[in-house]
């Protein structure tokens, strides 16, 4: 893991290293990165990074298990993954002090820089964070060294590689395990689609900047998550919950929380208002949502005679607080200042828009949101967070009905199979189409200096909003009927189970007298009248 993460963050010094060598012959320097190979670095990285993590999951909670008292099983792993949540929680919060850093910091004048954190083609420093957790990681392999290399000196891979695929068929096989599986990869789409596109949408729909919303998704979002976790766990040590009763705890958490998912869709700000993209340029609002390819909707008659560029993307913010695309085309004639601070004057665009006597001056950078929008974003947290508290409620005893549902020597394999299922069919398709249909929504993209595509300089808000919560809403539901039918699976496996514990403990609650005999037909209805009552 060390290795890969170190892998991913040599990217930068490749591409510093490759720029000031080629830097005096031009051609050169756009071959090569026109022709790049950096993914590989990239896929490499995240490979070994990956080989690493596997194992941790799978051994880690089967030995637990296997190991510990059946009643406090569910507590120690709920422990250990509380514990877990503190490498992304101090992730997050890494990540929040490298995106206040530009990406080319210790190589560039950030003096000369003008524009912000929260400027839509603000960089952070991300390759920071990899060499900050490489080394952590490589500090915390030393241990491992010391373990013995097998705990079980007798057992062969060849004995392992026999029994593989007749284990694999019985653990598929298991009908309760299968549909479990199969809302897991669902689920596990909501969640990563949730994940990586979080920050980014609180970017967009509430104009935070990505070190913010990377800030309070680790100080508030993952809190809530642990503290969810290891209240379930105690949950089912306390009460001693079976079986059953786990899977129907995990299933009402789980659909509480998605309740609460359905009231952020009303936790919403509008669209900034930006002169030819989403409001005309008298500041009324626009019907068309896109951006045609020649660029005509950005421009009006202030600006047609001033030979602007419809890809250049440099925002600045009128007094009125509309955003116009560039000092051109806000047809500004002279500027003043340095930097982020440089103030652009006599603007012909903001002098028609507004009467006569208002400033005609606009600043380098977009205008904020309108202050009810802070409203918005203060309930959308208190929501996010009480969602995510109560939806990891359930976590715990979700994973011991995995444990439980199948037999004790398929525990490891069942485990095994769950994370590589799950971040196969869920870890790698949910980004992919999450942001093709996300990318749907821009208003503005970016042109690159060889002339292909860039990124998106601002997106339609309401769109952004309804595909985004529409995506998490509808996977999450569809997983919750693979649920439901394994409880229904689950109730049918355990109640012979159920009714013959609960007989022993009726045999051995009232001592046996021969002149007081009870009758089994009257034994198994009182055991009926306890359990409805």
């Amino acid at each position: 893991m060390a290795i890969g993460a170190l892998l991913t963050a040599f990217i930068k010094a490749l591409k510093w290293t490759a720029k000031k060598i080629f830097i005096k012959n031009h051609k050169n320097m756009k071959f090569l990165f026109s022709s790049s190979h950096m993914w590989i670095y990239v896929f490499l990285g995240n490979a070994l990074r990956g080989i690493g993590e596997t194992p941790v999951t799978p051994l880690g909670i089967s030995y637990i298990d296997d190991f510990a008292k059946a009643e406090n099983s569910p507590f120690y792993i709920a422990c250990l993954q509380t514990i877990t949540l503190l490498g992304p929680m101090f992730g997050f919060l890494l990540g929040s002090y490298c995106a206040k850093l530009y990406v080319d910091i210790g190589y560039v004048d950030m003096e000369s820089i003008t524009i912000t954190p929260k400027d839509s083609r603000w960089v952070g420093a991300w390759w920071m964070g990899f060499f900050v957790s490489s080394s952590l990681l490589l500090i915390s392999s030393i241990p491992f060294w010391f373990l013995p290399r097998s705990l079980n000196q007798n057992l062969k891979i060849t004995e392992i590689a026999k029994g593989f695929l007749p284990s694999l068929k019985r653990l598929l096989g298991t009908p309760a395990y299968f549909l479990l599986l199969c809302g897991s990869i669902l689920k596990f789409n909501s969640f990563i689609g949730l994940f990586t596109f979080k920050a980014k949408y609180m970017e967009q729909q509430f104009g935070q900047s990505a070190s913010r919303a990377n800030f309070l998704i680790g100080v508030l979002n993952l809190p809530a998550v642990a503290v969810g976790i290891f209240l379930g766990g105690l949950l089912m040590r306390r009460y001693k919950l079976s079986v059953v009763s786990g899977a129907q705890l995990s299933f009402a958490t789980s659909f509480m929380g998605y309740l609460l998912l359905l009231l952020q869709f009303g936790t919403k700000c509008d669209n900034r208002p930006v002169a030819g993209l989403t409001v005309s340029y008298n500041g009324s609002a626009l019907r068309q949502r896109s951006v045609s390819f020649d660029g005509e909707m950005v421009f009006s008659e202030c600006n047609r005679d001033c030979s602007c560029s419809p890809d250049e993307w440099d925002p600045v913010c009128s007094d009125k607080g509309i955003t116009y695309v560039s000092p051109c085309m806000a047809g500004c004639l002279s500027s003043s200042g340095r930097g982020k601070n440089t103030v652009f004057h006599n603007c012909s665009c903001v002098s028609t828009s507004f009467p006569p006597g208002s400033s005609t001056s606009v600043r380098l950078g977009q205008c904020p949101h309108a202050k009810d929008c802070s409203r918005s974003f203060t309930s959308y947290m208190a929501v996010s967070v009480l969602s995510s508290f109560i939806n990891s409620l359930g976590a715990t005893p979700g994973y011991m009905v995995i444990i439980r549902c199948i037999s004790p020597d398929l525990k490891s394999l069942a485990l095994g199979i769950q994370a590589l299922v799950t971040r196969t069919l869920g870890g790698i398709p949910a980004p992919v189409y999450f942001g093709a249909l996300i990318d749907s929504t821009c208003l503005k993209w970016s042109i690159k200096k060889c002339g292909g595509r860039g990124a998106c300089r601002i997106y339609d808000s309401n769109m952004y909003r309804v595909i985004f919560l529409g995506l998490i809403t509808c996977l999450s539901g569809t997983s919750y009927f693979f649920i439901i039918a394994v409880i229904i699976l689950l109730k049918r496996q355990f109640w012979k189970t159920d009714r013959e514990t609960e007989l022993q403990q009726v045999k051995a609650s009232k001592p046996y007298h021969p002149y007081q005999k009870m009758s089994q037909g009257s034994m198994l209805g009182q055991i009926c009248h306890w359990s409805v009552t």
